[in-house]
């Protein structure tokens, strides 16, 4: 799905199309059928996906009739993303065969209202007789038809519906009017109930799975014991555990005993879990086992998926509500480290200092200690605590960091403050992201040539905006804030902005000069959400206190206008990121008489889950596909923007065996950049800026959409057809058809680059005249 947004529009937008559906992101759900008799089964069931799986958190649609409150607070218990919907009884009055009041019977017509679930991409239906007992990876994962377990009983032909995987072509108008029409005409067998109706619309047609995703207890006849390859286990028949059960199958129920537990016995044994648990699911389970038990260890955990998920108040309330004792170190690093994301610092310097008496954490300790002391400006203070974690630790990456930060010598301002405008901005550090390093020059020469500290004076948006920070911007022509994607709540959190800027409110209200906000942008990942209301107070005030307000998509300016009351709306404008328009802007601009035979690949891992999902594993595979066809073209190199960008390469190589040479853009500077991006045929980039910097100088690009600010991008240029999502099913194929054809019409399409970029300097000359008026130049 593709939304184009109106270039150069200023007036209120109508609501920006969701983040799934810019990105293709997968929607995934469970679903089951559930009323009072099988309740207790459906709570076992619920029990056992979490504690089998406990890195798996999708929606669970239950399907009811008639369940009474208490019964669903029971269920919303056991899982936090539960989605209640009611059945229509009356859509199966006129079936032809069973009798309605019996429950396997309506059961069996219910859960075929599955088919009508319109919210997802991908629908698994787990019957409330079964249990989870092994990984369910390789169902998530699966991605075309209707998949199921052959009957054990009744021939290979026919599925066992306990258990569906159902894809989206299924989950459509016109596969429910055919299971209707059969269900009316009575043409099915009822020997299963609904199985009758859907084998025969199917046919045989449809995926086999392995018997241990449906493993029917009937071939444990005679006690058998339950094989351990066993993923579900179906307690079919007329006999439930949970009823008596049935002689000869002891070892069958005994192990759905083993998840019939009370609350505080399930949330203990969940959170013992080993591997990565949810976070969703280890605050769901984890808050009321720490309220009840007081467990440090417990409330470190709820406390650290706080962090990971951006609730940082959640996480210091957590850990603040049980005693930590002196000698345990590692609640304290966790505490100290949520107390600094909301910027309390003096009580997050104390609990961190308890963490450095405990070698295994002192490093981690020293070096967030370090980050607080660059953030007020302490340089010297800084650099001794990474140095004292260093020391712990000499491989201690963060701590080396800090200790670079710290040790940096800056650039001595060269003009009269009179003279000068004041910039906040994120500087990126020398082995940093290549966008983010290229972005401050660049958003300099919108306003000028010289982007020398001769005419600008640098305010790092990380640090600490106080009272001296304040005189020193009050003291030159203007503040400039951009470029980037300030608005995000997680790249350095701060509890003044709740955004990237370290200002308070009263700070900000101080500023005197005029305020220029400049091709910033609305970052926020799909499934990553502003919670702070924090961040919408300080949103309102910078729009209020801003002469110019500009955004760099117009999908940014829906999500920041949908924030504001209606009379701030007008003052937010459209801004194309200045990467975008780099051949008018860089002095001396020559576009490349000759370019290199190459096309450059970026892919990005920051936030890998919300990128990719499930989808990792069939991303990498048909990026392999692409990499191969586009190669037998021309030669295909990586483009690593940061260190992480590399894994592309290691991945392809150690599960496809193909060797991609690597270019280290981090180690680039700006003028590097450019000059490599401008050289090539085409750049296939994952990040916004290896998208926007290749397209600015002149190089066609197709974007690898995982996040919503690619296809903001392409909407204001009007050429969506240059993005495919990360999660496309045909994407290897698709990327190697638009690729090739960009490369056998290469004149055409810089060509066509060079006019969609006129649009958009168009923009940006129109904003540079009231710019200009503002600061009276």
């Amino acid at each position: 799905m593709t939304t184009t947004f109106p270039a150069g529009t200023t007036s209120s937008l109508a609501p920006a199309p969701s983040s799934a559906a810019l990105t293709g992101k997968r929607r995934v759900a469970f679903a089951s059928y559930v009323d009072e008799n099988y309740l207790p089964g459906f709570l076992a069931l619920l029990r056992s996906l979490a504690l089998s799986n406990p890195g798996v958190c999708e929606d669970f649609v239950v399907l009811h009739d008639d369940l009474r409150p208490g019964s669903i607070a029971k269920i919303r218990a056991l899982h936090p993303r539960i989605v209640l919907r009611r059945v229509n009884a009356e859509h199966y009055d006129s079936y032809q065969k069973g009798d309605q009041d019996n429950y396997l019977v309506r059961k069996a017509y219910f859960i075929l209202d599955v088919f009508r679930i319109r919210d997802y991409d991908t629908v698994i239906t787990l019957d409330t007789d079964m249990v989870v007992l092994g990984d369910l990876g390789e169902l998530l994962r699966l991605r075309e038809g209707l998949a199921a377990v052959p009957q054990f009983f009744y021939g290979q032909h026919k599925l066992n519906s306990g258990l569906l995987v159902i894809q989206r072509e299924y989950l459509t108008d016109a596969f429910c009017a055919k299971l209707d029409a059969t269900g009316r005409s009575g043409d099915y067998e009822l020997d299963k109930h609904d199985q009758g109706i859907l084998n025969a619309v199917l046919d045989g047609d449809f995926v086999r799975l392995d018997a241990r995703y449906n493993f029917v207890k009937r071939r444990l006849s005679g006690d058998l014991p339950v094989p351990d390859d066993t993923a579900i286990l179906h307690f079919t028949g007329r006999h439930k555990p949970w009823q008596g059960g049935e002689a000869g199958y002891s070892q069958a129920e005994e192990c759905w005993r083993g998840f019939d537990l009370s609350d505080a016995d399930f949330h203990a044994a969940y959170l013992a879990s080993s591997g990565g648990l949810h976070h969703d699911l280890l605050v769901h389970f984890g808050t009321p086992h720490v309220m009840r038990t007081g467990d440090v260890e417990c409330a470190r955990k709820v406390a650290a998926a706080h962090i990971t998920a951006g609730d940082y108040q959640d996480a210091v309330d957590v850990l603040s509500s049980v005693h930590i004792p002196l000698d345990a170190a590692w609640p304290h690093e966790v505490l100290g480290h949520a107390l600094m994301s909301v910027s309390r610092y003096e009580e997050a310097r104390a609990q961190l200092l308890l963490a450095t008496s405990a070698p295994n954490r002192a490093a981690t300790a020293y070096a967030r200690l370090a980050q607080m002391a660059w953030v007020h400006g302490d340089n010297a203070e800084a650099l001794r605590y990474a140095t004292a974690g260093i020391s712990v630790d000499p491989t201690h990456r963060s701590s080396r960091l800090w200790a670079q930060r710290a040790g940096t010598v800056p650039a001595q301002e060269q003009g009269s403050p009179g003279e000068q405008l004041a910039h906040v901005a994120f500087y990126m550090d020398r082995q940093g992201n290549a966008g983010d390093k290229l972005l401050p020059e660049t958003v300099r020469l919108a306003f000028g040539e010289d982007t020398t500290s001769r005419r600008w004076h640098s305010v790092h948006a990380h640090r600490l905006f106080d009272e001296a920070a304040l005189e020193r911007v009050n003291a030159r022509r203007g503040l400039v804030i951009g470029g980037g994607g300030l608005f995000i709540p997680d790249t350095m959190p701060n509890g003044n902005s709740a955004w990237q800027w370290n200002v308070a409110d009263e700070q900000l209200s101080g500023i005197d000069v005029p305020i220029m906000v400049y091709a910033v942008g609305f970052n926020a990942f799909d499934g990553q959400s502003y919670r702070a209301g924090r961040f919408r107070e300080s949103l309102r005030l910078l729009v209020e206190k801003s002469a110019f307000f500009g955004l760099r998509n117009h999908g940014s300016i829906a999500k920041v206008r949908a924030m504001l009351p209606d009379h701030l709306h007008d003052r937010v404008r459209f801004q194309p990121c200045p990467t975008t328009v780099s051949r008018q802007l860089v002095p001396g601009w020559t576009d490349p008489v000759h370019r290199e035979d190459t096309v450059l690949l970026n892919a990005a891992y920051d936030r890998a889950g919300l990128r990719f999902g499930h989808d990792y594993g069939h991303f990498l595979a048909e990026i392999a596909k692409a990499v191969r066809g586009i190669g037998a073209h021309t030669e295909v190199r990586c483009a690593a923007h940061s260190l992480d960008d590399e894994r592309i390469a290691f991945d392809l190589r150690r599960e496809h065996g193909i060797s991609l040479p690597v270019i280290p853009m981090y180690d680039f500077d700006n003028d590097a950049i450019r000059d490599l991006y401008a050289r090539t045929r085409l750049v296939i980039g994952m990040r916004g800026h290896a998208g926007m910097i290749p397209f600015g100088v002149g190089t066609p690009i197709i974007s690898l959409i995982s996040h919503p600010k690619m296809a903001y991008f392409l909407a204001d240029i009007e050429r969506p057809e240059w993005g495919i999502s990360v999660h496309e099913r045909n994407l290897g194929a698709m990327l190697t058809e638009r690729a090739v054809g960009i490369l056998d019409a290469h004149a055409a399409t810089v060509a066509d680059v060079h006019e969609r970029q006129r649009t958009l300097w168009k923009v940006t000359e129109a904003n540079a005249a009231d710019l200009r008026r503002i600061l009276g130049a």
